[in-house]
């Protein structure tokens, strides 16, 4: 990836972005809604709306920095609270889960952001997400729902995207991709708040031991931890996994074990497309 391809995609960003009317923005924190967001406050200014899901199937510290990050720009911000489970036949995990959450968080999303005189609803689909054959029904929803993906429309990348971010020196730039807690379990595996939060605060036990990209896949009552091979020794050294092991029997799992595979984006999603989706 050039950084010179990449500065010419932002510059066409920045155009698309001018040409657009009061704008909000679906911002979660991560890197690619990070970057929009930036670039659509630098243009528009007053005229953009941060908006940010928070519900059970994100972590808590998602929330927090997405305050912060607007905070520290002022910017409008509104959180939306949202309840995954009023969604009838969500907490069945099925397969197309994705489509109906999105779907009904965006058409929040849509509501509370016209009520504040906004005409331009985007999200941070880049470049990679709309490519090949990754399983991606939420993608039909923004598209239903009449969602912008502008980082997408100018070409960016996810490497575009997080270079572009590091020079910019937006925190968010090496910020591991990032998936909704539901994507821990097999699909057919009833959601309960009290599974996901038990999920949440055993991947937050293993950030806290240094590890960048982490999932704690739910099999029953099995904790299988991925993590990338080459922090495989946060673990494995200096007694830390039988700490590990103790900590997440304690939150309910009566057995835990590492995936020798390391860290795979969509585990659960494989089968149902040629690529596993990305960053869940």
């Amino acid at each position: 990836m050039k950084v010179a391809d990449a500065r010419s995609k932002l510059e066409r960003l920045l155009r698309e972005l001018g040409e657009r009317g009061r704008l909000a923005v679906a911002f979660s924190a991560g890197v690619d809604s990070t970057l929009l967001l930036e670039m659509a406050h630098r243009v528009l200014g007053e005229g953009v709306l941060a908006v940010t899901a928070a519900s059970a199937f994100v972590p808590e510290e998602d929330v927090d920095e997405a305050r912060a990050f607007c905070e520290a720009r002022d910017i409008e911000h509104l959180v939306l609270a949202f309840d995954p489970f009023s969604v009838e036949g969500l907490s069945g995990n099925p397969k197309d889960r994705c489509y109906w959450c999105k779907r009904s968080i965006m058409g929040g999303l849509v509501e509370a952001a016209r009520a504040r005189g906004c005409v331009v609803f985007a999200d941070g689909t880049n470049a990679d997400d709309v490519s090949g054959n990754a399983y991606r029904p939420g993608i039909r929803a923004l598209e239903e729902l009449g969602f912008a993906s502008p980082l997408a429309d100018a070409g960016l990348t996810k490497p575009d995207v997080r270079a572009l971010a590091r020079e910019l020196d937006l925190e968010a730039w090496d910020k591991p991709a990032a998936a909704c807690l539901a994507t821990r379990f097999p699909y057919g595996t009833t959601l309960t708040p009290e599974g996901l939060e038990r999920v949440g605060e055993a991947e937050r036990i293993l950030r806290e031991l240094g590890a960048t990209q982490v999932r704690v896949r739910v099999e029953g009552e099995l904790a299988r931890i991925e993590l990338l091979p080459e922090e495989f020794g946060l673990l494995l050294e200096g007694g830390h996994a039988a700490d590990v092991d103790r900590a997440l029997r304690a939150l309910g799992f009566s057995r835990v074990t590492l995936d020798l595979a390391g860290f795979a984006s969509g585990s659960w999603d494989a089968p149902l497309g040629d690529n596993p989706s990305q960053g869940a």
